[in-house]
């Protein structure tokens, strides 16, 4: 089999690679730069076949799969900086990547008869209520630019192919970029008190469970929409705040605050990012582990990498 990941140089396109590679499977990395920008960190991923690629140039993605002739793509690449996608100057790009560049991807997967698994979000959702959301709700309503986005790839892959895994995602962690965990590791080195929202509740996902799981999904016949986040209880921001600092050892106090008291986005968040993810056992495949078992093993790359 041959997988085409696209947005290798992210926290999860970097672990589906080195899944891949682990797995013996052949896989191919692209993402936007001439050459791959992700963390040099000696796994897999930096020396597997890899292809310059714009997503939003819809003649680009078309040669990339046509020439390659992948048996499925793995769809990761994504503009994800949810408060810059609110800037009216950057809404264009952000739906040319999100939005165009996933139906492109998709019409091209389409010509050569080829599955694909597009990543996306709880932000397609309204966010209310208390009540986990099904894979297969409709109810879509977004409410910022980068879920409305997210959605338009959405509705541009079921409309394009019947061979398709939509797999939503939340709260995502991985070694290879920028996430909350990293962010309150470095706040609570340098702050004895932090403020952090306690109305938000959701569950995170680890990039590396993530990818077996991926991996595992792609190689099978069970198409359709997925929701995949670390097993565990639903816990808001400031509880997952409490507990890396409680893993990492900080003494940092952690004081709850509501999102109105917290302020300074210019996106709304949803406040029930709980997604059902009873699915993935009904079509036998694994559930990702427990959230603090994931939290600890990442924990400890970071401390192996001098980084806590």
């Amino acid at each position: 089999m041959k997988i085409l990941v696209t947005g290798v140089a992210g926290q999860l396109g970097h672990d589906v690679m080195n899944e891949l590679a682990a797995r013996g499977i052949e896989g191919i990395g692209s993402d936007l730069a001439a050459v791959y920008k992700g963390i040099q960190d000696g796994s897999a991923v930096t020396s597997m076949p890899y292809r310059s690629l714009d997503i939003t140039d819809g003649a680009a993605v078309q040669a990339l799969i046509r020439n390659e002739q992948p048996d499925a793509v793995i769809h990761c690449a994504a503009w994800t900086a949810v408060d810059d996608a609110e800037d009216p100057d950057k809404r264009d790009r952000v739906y040319a990547i999100n939005a165009r560049g996933t139906e492109a991807i998709a019409k091209a997967c389409a010509e050569i008869n080829a599955k694909l698994l597009y990543i996306s979000t709880d932000y397609v959702f309204n966010g209310l209520g208390t009540k986990p959301w099904e894979p297969d709700c409709k109810e879509y309503a977004p409410l910022n630019v980068y879920g409305q986005s997210k959605l338009a790839g959405e509705l541009a892959v079921a409309n394009c192919l019947s061979r398709f895994f939509i797999v939503r995602i939340a709260w995502v962690f991985g070694v290879n970029g920028k996430n909350f965990i990293r962010t309150m590791l470095r706040v609570g080195r340098t702050n004895d008190t932090v403020r952090v929202v306690n109305d938000q509740i959701g569950s995170p996902t680890y990039t590396l469970d993530l990818s077996r799981l991926l991996v595992d999904m792609i190689g099978t016949e069970q198409y359709g929409y997925y929701h995949a986040t670390n097993e565990g209880s639903y816990i808001s921001w400031y509880e997952f705040t409490k507990e890396i600092y409680r893993q990492a050892g900080y003494t940092t106090k952690v004081i709850p605050v509501t999102t109105e008291e917290y302020g300074r986005t210019k996106a709304r968040r949803p406040f029930n990012s709980r997604l059902e993810k009873k699915k993935l056992r009904e079509n036998g495949f694994t559930p990702l582990p427990e959230w603090t078992d994931a939290l600890q093993r990442y924990l400890e790359i970071l401390r192996k990498n001098g980084e806590l």
